[in-house]
């Protein structure tokens, strides 16, 4: 190569810089297609490791940059641009790029560490953000949910990352509440005890926490009992709506009311006062 270039009267500083060149270019198109392979790789090295999706394809792209920063580095080496003034430029690019997007930069450090850490996978339900909803998606500058009307919310990761994060689904189980009213002239003992009948009859309450039922208070129209139970979190919604019917379809069966609110009025007889005028 460098005799067929002399052959054609270049100066050996042409030469040079046309070696230099066509080496860069190797080195480019050898790289580009190395970064592809070790990627590939490496990606499916972590999906025989059971490694997470998200985490699968984060890890991907941030190996697949590595690489691709250090193949553009060699080239311009290689091209000879030096590699001082290249290091000052890049730098001045970086802190510039940076001011102009923090809110942008923000939202990628925590897209990266809600994707190491993960707090939640997709097919959470989560309250985050200010937001309920079911994980769809984990992306590094934003978090997909879908909403229980079936709605989708695109939140960006620093909003999420910088407020609480509840997640329904770690756990596998779910308490839920329920309040029932009876009249002060029933039997709280018995209503009680129906309750707790109805809890050993539903496959889908857990025995271990045990369900119990409590008195909450004596209100003004009613004495207010308070359910609690651990189901499955998948049978979370049905088994307390399914709950409450029959608890309403037992009481009504054995004469336990469910008072409405009420007030009671006394009207009291007297002789008005008479006025100044009426004195006189």
């Amino acid at each position: 190569m460098h005799d067929y270039l002399k052959h054609l009267n270049l100066s050996e500083g042409a030469i040079a810089v046309i070696i230099n060149l066509i080496a860069a270019l190797v080195i480019l198109v050898v790289g580009l297609w190395a970064a592809k392979r070790v990627t590939n790789f490496a990606g499916r090295a972590m999906g025989r490791a059971s490694f997470d999706p998200t985490l699968i394809g984060f890890l991907r792209n941030l190996i697949y940059g590595a690489l691709i920063a250090m193949i553009i580095v060699a080239v311009l080496t290689k091209a000879g641009v030096p590699f001082a003034p290249m290091a000052a430029a890049l730098g001045a690019a970086s802190l510039a790029i940076g001011l102009s997007l923090q809110g942008s930069l923000s939202n990628l450090a925590w897209g990266v560490l809600l994707i190491l850490f993960r707090p939640f996978r997709v097919g959470d339900f989560i309250h985050a953000g200010g937001i309920d909803g079911t994980v769809e998606s984990i992306n590094l500058m934003h978090t997909v949910l879908v909403l229980p009307d079936n709605r989708e919310a695109v939140v960006p990761n620093a909003k999420i990352g910088g407020d609480a994060i509840i997640n329904f689904n770690r756990r596998g189980t779910r308490r839920f509440e329920l309040r029932v009213g009876i009249g002060y002239q029933d039997d709280i003992g018995k209503a009680m005890a129906l309750v707790e009948a109805l809890f050993q009859a539903d496959e889908r309450i857990l025995k271990e926490p045990a369900p119990g039922v409590y008195t909450e208070a004596l209100a003004d129209s009613s004495v207010n009992l308070l359910l609690r139970a651990f189901t499955n979190t998948g049978d979370f919604w049905a088994t307390q709506t399914d709950l409450l019917r029959r608890v309403k379809e037992c009481f009504d069966a054995e004469g336990i009311t469910i008072p409405f609110p009420q007030r009671e009025l006394r009207l009291v007889q007297g002789q008005l006062p008479e006025s100044k005028e009426a004195a006189r």
